[in-house]
């Protein structure tokens, strides 16, 4: 193939990409501050549901990152977003987006809900004093599988935050959030 089909190749994969993400996320940018706390606390009641762990860990949080939904969506380029909010007990106190981007051999659409549980105070003041937190800068931030939820306890909590994806429906076969950025937005 020739550099100039190739390059026709590419924005075309670029475009189609682009449009089914857009597709689904003009339903996520709809979400009224009302409806992100609704659906943030619905989101997070039916993790503590399917994993119990994760209420375990809540109770020891500072804070919580609750996105109940985020569409990815890709075709050789990809990317996904989701609105959530950021809860201290069970009151909602700011709101942000999460956004990412990739490219390589992909194909599909998904969504699914994480939310992320800030135990220490360094990330906590990171991502307040942050114009966005890029996971793999700053605090760690370990994502939780079933393997390891198995073995958090109380005592073993070390880490600044902590990941659970859960909710995954659609046809993408696997979830990542490294190049993931959250920033704050306003409602």
């Amino acid at each position: 193939m020739t550099s100039s089909r190739r390059g026709i190749h590419r924005m075309l994969l670029a475009t189609a990409a682009t449009l089914v993400l857009g597709s689904f996320a003009g339903q996520a940018l709809a979400a009224t501050a009302e409806d992100l706390a609704k659906d943030s606390a619905q989101a997070l009641q039916a993790l503590y549901k399917v994993n119990p762990t994760a209420e375990l860990v809540s109770k020891k949080a500072k804070a919580i990152l609750v996105f109940p939904r985020v569409v990815k969506a890709g075709l050789v380029f990809g990317g996904s977003y989701g609105e959530g909010v950021l809860m201290r007990g069970t009151k909602v106190t700011e709101y942000f987006n999460t956004v990412s981007a990739s490219w390589g051999w992909q194909a599909g659409a998904e969504s699914y809900a994480y939310v992320v549980f800030l135990m220490s105070d360094k990330a906590v003041n990171y991502l307040a004093k942050s114009k966005g937190w890029e996971f793999g800068v700053g605090p760690t931030v370990v994502a939780v599988n079933e393997g390891l939820a198995k073995n958090l306890s109380t005592s073993t909590l070390k880490d600044d935050a902590y990941a659970f994806i859960t909710d995954q429906q659609g046809l993408m076969a696997s979830l990542s959030l490294e190049g993931t950025k959250i920033s704050r937005i306003k409602r």
